[in-house]
């Protein structure tokens, strides 16, 4: 990952940005549960959820609506500093007890991702819970599947079963919270992160708005059916190196062209084009487990595989370059193999 270590001389950077406008990037944060007592890999402290409020205070960054600072980000946004956006997955109970006074007090708006079927179960928050936040001003309530299954196509499945399975979590769960709360939005957060071109497609369908759990800030070329966030648990949401991720920019290049996740092969290849202002002095590449791997250029496109497989169902590639101002470009492509079994 990029350290301050890492910046070069100011004027160079100063140069930089005059020639490339700093736009006004949204950086969305991804949590599961605040809580000391819950599984580390998929908790935030509630002492390190405090402090990374305290370093967005500290850097003075708004904190906006998730739902219209996509829309904004997307077309066109602002010339200017960039914005936060706050979001949970699953509808833990740490977050309606720990999380939402910590947030009500410093009047941060933020979004909660529901898997609906899981409401009311241990360790979920209740309906009336729910109902409660969604009334408090700044809280969207949205949409995580009904059942929070594996929703790009099983091998061995047939179109019409994937089609069934997943319009019936799709629909269902917005249906759900329609009913429950009255309304509903455009947004969603893919179970686990993963997701496919067909699954994609579904959303573009319907109109919304796709996050994942690949790292990275959204901008104008940021695609709406695959929208980083930067996980935010114990392991990735360290203060050292927190500033580096809000300060990040996304990176500029059209998100949209990216490679489905989907491996054909292990270890994958990651192409994306040479652009202005990226040089391939300053480009950095990082797989999953693998640390630093190296790259090459091939008829004006950036190529990316890592040396070795991998052995996990998700891993991903980053890449990061330098944007001016102590702030980095950062790219995330998660990957899929969907010959490892489901979690």
């Amino acid at each position: 990952m990029p350290t301050r270590a890492l910046v070069k001389p100011l004027a160079v950077f100063s140069l930089l940005a005059a020639a490339f406008p700093a736009w006004s990037d949204l950086v969305v944060l991804q949590y599961h549960h605040v809580s000391d007592s819950t599984p580390p890999a998929t908790s935030t402290s509630v002492s390190l959820f405090e402090g990374q409020l305290e370093k967005i205070s500290d850097l003075n960054i708004d904190v906006v609506n998730l739902l219209e600072g996509t829309r904004k980000t997307l077309t066109g946004g602002d010339e200017g500093d960039n914005r936060i956006a706050i979001t949970f997955d699953d509808a833990y109970e740490s977050v309606y007890s720990e999380a939402a006074p910590l947030l009500t007090s410093k009047g941060y708006p933020y979004t909660i991702f529901v898997n609906t079927q899981a409401v009311g179960r241990n360790g979920y928050m209740t309906w009336d819970q729910i109902k409660e936040l969604a009334g408090r001003e700044g809280v969207t309530i949205a949409n995580h599947s009904a059942d929070h299954g594996h929703l790009a196509k099983k091998p061995g499945e047939t179109d019409g079963e994937w089609q069934t399975r997943v319009s019936n979590s799709l629909d269902s769960a917005q249906s759900t919270l329609s009913d429950e709360l009255g309304s509903s939005v455009p947004l969603f957060a893919y179970p686990y992160g993963e997701f496919d071109e067909a699954l994609e497609k579904q959303l573009a369908a319907r109109d919304w708005y796709g996050y994942g759990q690949q790292s990275g800030a959204i901008g104008p070329k940021s695609a709406r059916t695959r929208l980083p966030r930067f996980p935010m648990a114990n392991a990735y949401g360290q203060l050292a190196s927190l500033e580096n991720k809000l300060l990040s920019k996304a990176f500029p290049i059209d998100a949209g062209n990216l490679p489905d996740g989907v491996i054909s092969e292990n270890p994958p290849t990651l192409a994306f084009p040479l652009v202005s202002p990226i040089s391939t002095n300053r480009l950095t590449c990082f797989a999953s487990g693998q640390g630093r791997i190296e790259f090459d250029v091939v008829d004006g496109a950036v190529r990316v595989k890592a040396p070795d497989s991998f052995n996990s169902r998700r891993f991903r590639y980053n890449c990061t370059h330098p944007a001016g101002n102590g702030s980095y470009y950062w790219l995330s492509q998660q990957w899929l193999d969907l010959s490892k079994p489901e979690d």
